[in-house]
């Protein structure tokens, strides 16, 4: 089953519903489908490839392009317009697009028009008109439908291949799962559709649930706050980052989010001063989720009334997790650390084109290594320890960013940290740390290093703290330690 039908089918079914709300205004369900009509005709006028390229902000427009094209018997790739423009084209080349549905306005502002055949823009399409009748393709659960490029920790983007049945199952286990219902439940957020958790969690399981979302392009802490106060949602879905601004907001009141039922927190660890502030100040609980693009992406969920310090929650219905040995790769004991590894009806085919990636992304029992570490606790829920590949050996010992930087964000005076490796003739390497003050805060090294030998074994207190005025995040706000990586190196040739 494709994953557009049950999109076609609920929003012709409730038809007159408002089902978006973005910059622009709101948009009928049935709107949706007439404007996706609009996008498959042109898309089958000039478009011979297997995959079309969506260049769009964050908006109604995003789901209607991508909803055409499906129509069209196409495979989207949703194109992350805040990449280098050499890094973009490098995707549009990749993935083999020869057309790329685009707004104007995107393009207008990144001043930069991809290299491709056929540009089709927003803009200029006649959607007033009725479209033309047709039907729309259909799908096998097992083809391909979109392409998600990851940012990878190192090396070109690499395309992850989602077929439409993995899209449909991270859906449906979801819903499953924390039990939405269009009638009851409204969602507000704006994270990039060009990332996998915007479009699994808040582009398509609204549209196939029914539940009215709402979308703004930029986010804006008094833009969300005004959004929260005017639509009232039951649903919120951000990045650590963006609670951190709410927090941060002099004119935000309890009765300001006292609508919402369910604060959703992804892409990066949360901070515990974020999550104790959110509490404190405006009695939500923010619950974290655990996920990655190659599952489409959503695997652990941290549902209300199930909260656990540290933890993000339990596997999603028919997903499939070990902790494995990260030099044997055999299971370890319940509560013992290694990497986590998965199954599922919602993880990828493979990279695109990358056969040899795809090889090494599965174990000889065909579980897929995440290339996180992480433990489950008695209960079954689960905690993000590390990141195999930016664990440091520290005169032999094991050591792993995430718990110095833990230690370090629970400081009063840091807002975020991220730590590295640096190459030591004696111990191997040694951990730096790269710290982001809280507002008004004074930085003291010393203080700092007092603080982690408190809660640190001494070996993983960081060598040396550096203060930047902010820490490099992706678009999605996590924190790249490749580029701490960067700046510790052009240091030490200084």
């Amino acid at each position: 089953m494709s994953v557009h039908w049950p999109i076609i089918r609920r929003c012709l079914s409730e038809y007159d519903r408002v089902a978006i709300r973005d910059d622009r205004g709101e948009t009928a369900a049935w709107k949706v489908v007439a404007g996706a009509m609009h996008i498959r005709s042109a898309v089958r006028r000039v478009c011979n490839s297997k995959t079309v390229g969506l260049l769009i902000p964050t908006s109604g427009a995003f789901p209607v392009a991508a909803l055409g094209a499906w129509m069209a018997g196409k495979v989207i790739v949703p194109l992350n317009y805040l990449l280098k423009q050499e890094d973009l084209q490098f995707v549009v080349d990749d993935c083999e697009a020869d057309t790329i549905i685009a707004s104007g306005v995107l393009l207008e502002h990144l001043g930069f028009r991809p290299r491709v055949k056929n540009l089709l823009i927003l803009e200029e399409m006649d959607f007033k008109r009725l479209p033309a009748p047709a039907i729309p393709a259909r799908a096998r659960g097992d083809d391909l439908a979109c392409l998600l490029y990851t940012s990878g920790t190192s090396g070109r983007p690499k395309g992850v291949m989602l077929t439409h049945a993995n899209l449909k199952a991270n859906v449906g286990q979801c819903v499953e799962w924390v039990g939405f219902e269009g009638s009851q439940h409204s969602m507000l957020g704006v994270l990039p559709q060009f990332h996998t958790f915007g479009l699994t969690v808040l582009t398509l399981l609204p549209l196939m649930t029914g539940l009215p979302v709402t979308y703004t392009a930029r986010f804006m802490p008094t833009r969300i706050l005004a959004l929260m106060r005017e639509q009232r949602p039951t649903v919120f879905v951000a990045i650590p980052s963006m609670y951190g601004a709410l927090l941060n907001l002099k004119s935000a009141k309890p009765e300001d989010f006292a609508s919402l039922q369910i604060a959703v927190s992804g892409g990066e660890p949360l901070p515990r001063s974020i999550f104790e502030g959110f509490r404190d100040r405006y009695n939500i609980t923010i619950n974290e989720g655990y996920g990655l693009t190659e599952t489409a992406p959503v695997i652990n969920w941290c549902r209300p009334g199930e909260w656990r310090s540290g933890s993000v929650g339990m596997p999603l219905p028919r997903v499939r997790e070990r902790i494995c040995d990260i030099n044997t790769g055999q299971e370890v004991p319940q509560g013992e650390e290694g990497e986590i590894r998965v199954k599922g009806p919602n993880v990828m085919r493979g990279y695109f084109k990358r056969d040899e990636d795809t090889a090494a992304a599965f174990d000889d029992d065909a579980w897929f290594r995440t290339g996180d570490i992480g433990r489950f606790d008695e209960q079954g829920h689960l905690y993000i320890t590390g990141r195999l590949k930016e664990m440091l050996i520290v005169g032999g010992e094991n050591v792993f960013p995430r718990e110095i930087e833990e230690v370090l964000n629970q400081h009063a005076s840091v807002n975020a940290s991220g730590v590295v490796g640096l190459q030591d003739d004696i111990r191997g390497e040694v951990p730096v740390a790269f710290v982001e003050l809280v507002e008004g805060a004074e930085f003291s090294e010393e203080a700092l290093r007092a603080h982690c030998r408190q809660h640190l074994a001494g070996y993983k207190v960081p060598r040396d703290i550096r203060v930047l005025e902010a820490l490099p995040r992706n678009p999605t706000g996590k924190i790249m330690r490749k580029e701490l990586k960067k700046m510790l190196a052009e240091s030490a040739k200084a």
